[in-house]
């Protein structure tokens, strides 16, 4: 929490009185030496073997189409028959690349005199999405319904209105990939999302494989802009770009849920990260109780680009829209900070919302069905959901009471009551963030975990639209502790196949059981290459300066 100053970062006065800041380093530290830059180097080649070993493991323990193209690959379609090695491999990888994940924390953690550069944590994340990038999708069969649903609109239909299995048929090869809690419902993506699939469907044909490559080549696209975006945003708030890339790029859900699972939050956050760096770039400071700057060449423009991008995210996944209330409220914070000033960076912001709304609707000639179809995920209850579980129990309790089986019904009401308070979540912490008690990037990542927290079909990388957006502007180490053990923990929680293990030819427990003597073998071989790893940290020095708490847009 924070008030006055816009951010520690020095404001100097450039052409025309404009206020801007001028470039730092947020972390004020030195390059790792030589030891650490050794233990750097084992921990980033842990992390490709772990990543390699996910690749193979997918083989035979992804999500892959029902025509496989694996199966007529020679030697690789060996992993498709060994399903309970394929598992172990693939379990292996993914222990492996969070213990990677963990130790590149020590390097990047803020507080230390020397810390991991920006480039360093760039490398190390390259090196760990590449194996990931040609293999079956993993831990979710999402990517069908987005061939499936994109198809529809490529052969004319409202995919807003029918399901994959009335609008193409139960037979369709792309209906047949699809999870059948799925094959009935309408989309619930937005109408740009559904349009750039459907030109890709032009390119794939009837091929599900090709399909499912260029979909993560588009979750890639967000994945870039996340990647491009997170440090840029990290500077401007006191945070080291390093540390802003490990935990929001280099996070194993991340690499797991958006790369290998194609996910289409990529795009969604990439857009919305983009829009708010866009929109922030020639963003004016103010500091409280002064008065405003005058308007500087090319400020109004970016701010509506800004906004139109961040629109757009919304036009894939409709949390985005959270990001034009803060980013309003960033806008008021640079007039004079009046209420009027707020209604006029509201207006601002409806009208360019509505603009490209209509933009896209009528230009992909898909209208505004999309409104309709947003409960579409309601209709599954996650287990990971607090709001699921809480409605499951109290239908428990009306069995146990005589009151007969009303867990639909509570469900629904507890999921409308999580509604009600994820909005009074963002409107709290808007207003307080209108009043310099926090930064509207930190009420942005608060309100935006409070909507994925309470929804009743909770999934682990939605958590992700909260953890990105604040792996930029947190600068407290309590967030980040916190955030890494729910990232290290959700990451392994989810099956590499996208589904559950019923009704299948794995032994699980031998799998299980075979994952961590392997996992735990590779641990002592880069303990012996680097000691280091497996000491526990020092105290953070006092003179280390990354990370640092600021107050800024």
């Amino acid at each position: 929490m924070a008030t006055g100053v816009d951010t520690l970062t020095p404001v100097v006065v450039g052409k025309g009185g404009i206020m801007t800041r001028s470039p730092v380093d947020p972390g004020g530290t030195d390059p790792l030496d030589a030891d650490e830059t050794r233990a750097l180097g084992v921990t980033r080649r842990f992390g490709i073997v772990g990543a390699l070993l996910l690749a193979f493991g997918s083989l035979g323990a992804g999500a892959a189409p029902i025509l496989n193209p694996v199966l007529e690959i020679p030697v690789l379609r060996l992993f498709t028959r060994i399903p309970t090695v394929s598992v172990a491999i693939a379990f292996t990888g993914m222990g492996m690349m969070v213990i990677a994940w963990l130790w590149l924390g020590r390097f990047a953690r803020p507080g230390r005199d020397r810390v991991a550069s920006q480039g360093q944590v760039l490398r190390t994340l390259v090196t760990w999405t590449l194996p990931l990038l040609v293999i079956p999708p993993l831990f979710s069969r999402d990517v069908y319904s987005y061939l499936a649903q994109s198809e529809i609109v490529r052969r004319g239909f409202d995919p807003y209105a029918l399901g994959p299995a009335e609008a193409l048929g139960v037979a369709d090869p792309f209906t047949a990939g699809v999870s059948n809690m799925w094959r009935d419902t309408p989309a619930p993506y937005g109408p740009l999302f559904l349009e750039i699939g459907s030109w890709l469907g032009g390119v794939v044909g009837t091929n599900v494989a090709v399909g499912v490559l260029l979909q993560r080549l588009v979750a890639l696209v967000g994945f870039g802009l996340i990647v491009w975006a997170l440090p840029r945003l990290a500077r401007r708030y006191g945070v080291a770009p390093g540390t802003a890339l490990w935990l929001g790029a280099a996070n194993p859900l991340v690499l797991f849920h958006l790369v290998a699972g194609a996910h289409n939050e990529a795009l969604g956050i990439g857009l919305m990260l983009a829009g708010l760096e866009l929109g922030m770039r020639r963003l004016a400071v103010r500091v409280k109780g002064e008065p405003p700057p005058p308007w500087g060449r090319g400020e109004l423009a970016y701010i509506v680009l800004g906004a139109v991008v961040i629109s757009l995210a919304a036009m894939v996944k409709i949390h985005a829209i959270v990001a034009l209330g803060f980013f309003g409220v960033m806008i008021a914070r640079r007039g004079r900070g009046r209420f009027a000033d707020l209604a006029v960076a509201a207006v601002v912001m409806l009208v360019v919302f509505m603009a490209v709304t209509l933009a896209v609707g009528f230009g992909t000639g898909l209208g505004f069905g999309w409104i309709g179809a947003l409960e579409t995920p309601s209709k599954v209850w996650s287990w990971l959901s607090p709001v699921a579980e809480l409605g499951q129990l109290g239908g428990v309790l009306g069995i146990v009471l005589g009151l007969g089986n009303h867990t639909g019904s509570v469900i629904a009401i507890l999921g409308l009551l999580g509604y009600g308070v994820a909005g009074a979540v963002t409107l709290k912490f808007l207003w307080d963030s209108f009043h310099w008690r926090y930064r509207p990037i930190i009420g942005l990542g608060v309100s935006l975990g409070a909507f994925m927290m309470l929804h009743v079909s909770m999934q682990p990388w939605w958590l992700l639209w909260a953890v990105i957006p604040l792996a930029a502007a947190a600068g407290t180490s309590r967030f980040r502790n916190a955030a890494t053990v729910v990232s290290a923990t959700l990451a392994l929680l989810i099956p590499p196949t996208g589904s559950p293990f019923d009704n299948r030819s794995y032994i699980l427990h031998q799998a299980f059981v075979a994952a961590l003597v392997v996992v735990a073998l590779m641990v002592l071989i880069a303990w012996r290459r680097a000691p280091m790893l497996l000491r526990r940290p020092g105290k953070p020095s006092r003179s280390g300066r990354a990370g640092r708490p600021a107050v800024g847009h």
